[in-house]
């Protein structure tokens, strides 16, 4: 991810476990595709794949982590060096999502090859693993995730109903609603961007007459 993207606060991973099959030259390429959001996570997708596929020649892979996409690793798991973990690599790295950004992140690819006894050469190994993972990602379900501001906006039990309504109507994005003794607390979730929190205060204050205003409680990552 280029520090433009990263400073967007957005990036893109896979929304669900997605699995695709090609054959080439006798060969099958099975790959599998999961959002991981640590080492473990990645790791442990790899354990169970050779698990499942016990008896295949290889399990290769490539995962990418972090919102920065601060974790690379490849794994080429016997097939010769560079053939098969870097060119997976690559195919996430630079695989272009939504709006042309090329900003996958949070996902795990394992290909599991079963050789039909026809030798690829290394310039075929690389485009059969480049293309297994590419394949995949074609035909993969994905979603943007994006760094948001959580803030708590209080209410009385008679006005927030109206109020959260109202901020939905205005496009705000709004977590849920707390009733307690003392009132309501609604939690919207704004861009981490400069002049989001302020314009909203000044949007929140037209709406109440200046009754309420709004707390920043925390920043996270948010699936939209």
């Amino acid at each position: 991810m280029s520090d433009i993207q990263a400073a967007s606060g957005r990036y893109t991973t896979v929304a669900r476990d997605h699995r695709t099959e090609l054959d080439i030259k006798r060969s099958r390429f099975i790959t599998v595709l999961r959002r991981t959001e640590t080492e473990d996570e990645a790791r442990g997708l790899i354990a169970e794949l050779r698990r499942e596929f016990h008896d295949a020649r290889h399990h290769c892979s490539a995962f990418v982590l972090g919102p920065g996409r601060e974790v690379q690793r490849s794994s080429d798991d016997g097939e010769p060096s560079g053939t098969a973990g870097i060119p997976m690599l690559e195919a996430l790295t630079k695989r272009e999502t939504f709006d042309g950004a090329s900003d996958l992140s949070d996902i795990t690819a394992v290909t599991v090859r079963y050789f039909g006894g026809i030798l690829l050469g290394a310039g075929g190994l690389v485009r059969a693993y480049s293309e297994s993972v590419s394949s995949a990602l074609s035909s993969a379900s994905l979603l943007r995730r994006r760094r948001m501001q959580l803030c708590a906006v209080p209410a009385s039990h008679a006005a927030a109903g109206r109020l959260e309504n109202d901020l939905r109507s205005a496009g705000y994005t709004v977590r849920g609603t707390e009733y307690g003794d003392g009132g309501a607390v609604i939690t919207v979730a704004l861009p981490d961007i400069p002049g989001a929190a302020g314009d909203f205060q000044d949007h929140l204050a037209a709406l109440t007459a200046g009754d309420t205003s709004a707390e920043l409680i925390a920043t996270e990552w948010i699936d939209l």
